[in-house]
């Protein structure tokens, strides 16, 4: 009897039952897994963008929806800490700021698959903005056509690297002008995919050029010999910039473009066609300061690399009040172009793209709608799923 009651008297007591979650605290708790979850993916692996300009026409379309890889350059450590999640620079639907740069920390890279190569579609923050932070810079998406140590030149509309021919994109296309005697038909323009996105139709209007009455079009080599073969086309000519007719808006003409004015005369004998020679800055490589060649260091030198007391004056970059008269890159820099070569600002009117600014590699079309198609035809079938090269 006496084990019996001490056996009754040391029992554990039964484990009080749990009170169940209600029903926000349930619904609160799978709200901030899925963000937290969509946070860390987006960040460290991949994102999806679309195209919001013909800047990559005809390799990448107007309402092409993308998932961009991190995986493959790294991704990047953030840069602004404050700001809410699956944000980039406002809030949805707003233009109230989704972050603080209160707090600005410095910019690493994880190990990635690869390193940046001639030929990819890259995205990354535009780096002429001064408005948002490095990493919350508005995302531009261009083909990288050099890397750091390559010697770029354009001949005549055509990329040169180290003194090789670079293979155009199938898809690139250039601008030309339709000569005519009568317009020509809507539905000819949507055929072949020509596009003037100028336009509330899309449909290209004759006006009165140069050349005469004639269509100003943007289309591929292939769109411009069929239109060469048709009977109601009297010529078509290609829009070249001649070698040695100078744009001033052209860097390094327009050293810190959108923050200086183009030099007068322009420096630089250099067009959208017909540009450099122009080495690309690489880690680690130092160079003489020079008051021919300051024009196209002094934004690396002023903006990108973080640099204490550097200013330009008179187009002389000083630092502390004395001339530089030589400086060390601290990391490499990329020269990006659009595929729709008249018709995209790139790296030959704002520079060089930094290397913290990548964001990724353009991999994969998800999804393509044509905003000037009709309901029935608003999906673009034949690009769902098409990887991009």
């Amino acid at each position: 009897m006496a084990v019996q009651s001490w056996e009754q008297r040391t029992a554990t007591p039964p484990p009080p039952i749990k009170k169940p979650k209600g029903f926000f605290r349930e619904w609160g708790d799978a709200i901030l897994f899925a963000v937290v979850a969509a946070t860390l993916i987006r960040w460290a692996t991949f994102e999806a963008y679309t195209i919001p300009t013909p800047s990559m026409e005809h390799s990448l379309l107007v309402g092409d929806y993308l998932f961009v890889s991190k995986l493959h350059y790294g991704p990047r450590t953030p840069q602004t800490p404050l700001q809410v999640p699956l944000t980039h620079q406002t809030l949805w639907g707003t233009e109230l700021k989704s972050y603080s740069d209160a707090i600005q920390l410095p910019s690493y890279r994880l190990p990635g698959f690869s390193e940046v190569k001639k030929g990819d579609v890259v995205v990354f923050n535009v780096p002429f903005e001064s408005q948002h932070p490095a990493d919350l810079r508005t995302n531009y998406i261009k083909r990288c056509v050099a890397v750091a140590g390559d010697v770029l030149e354009l001949k005549d509309g055509q990329v040169f690297v180290n003194g090789k021919p670079m293979s155009s994109p199938p898809q690139s296309q250039n601008r030309y002008f339709l000569q005519v005697n009568e317009p020509i038909r809507d539905k000819i323009f949507k055929d072949q995919g020509v596009t003037d996105f100028n336009n509330p139709t899309g449909v290209p209007q004759p006006q009165y050029t140069q050349f005469g009455p004639a269509y100003m079009i943007d289309a591929t080599p292939t769109t411009a010999a069929y239109f060469k073969q048709q009977s109601f086309i009297k010529g078509v000519v290609q829009d070249k910039s001649p070698a040695g007719q100078a744009e001033p808006d052209v860097f390094p003409n327009n050293p810190d473009y959108p923050h200086s004015q183009p030099s007068s005369p322009a420096k630089f004998n250099w067009n959208r066609d017909n540009y450099g020679p122009l080495q690309l800055p690489k880690k680690g490589q130092t160079v003489q300061i020079t008051p021919e060649n300051s024009p196209i260091y002094e934004k690396i030198i002023l903006r990108y690399e973080h640099n204490e007391g550097v200013s330009v004056i008179n187009g002389v970059i000083t630092q502390n009040g004395q001339p530089l008269k030589s400086y060390t890159f601290k990391q490499n820099y990329y020269f990006m172009m659009g595929d729709n070569r008249h018709d995209s600002l790139d790296s030959r009117y704002w520079g060089f793209v930094p290397e913290d600014h990548i964001v990724g590699k353009a991999v994969l079309i998800w999804l393509s709608v044509d905003p000037y198609a009709d309901f029935l035809h608003k999906i673009r079938w034949s690009r769902l799923f098409n990887l991009i090269d």
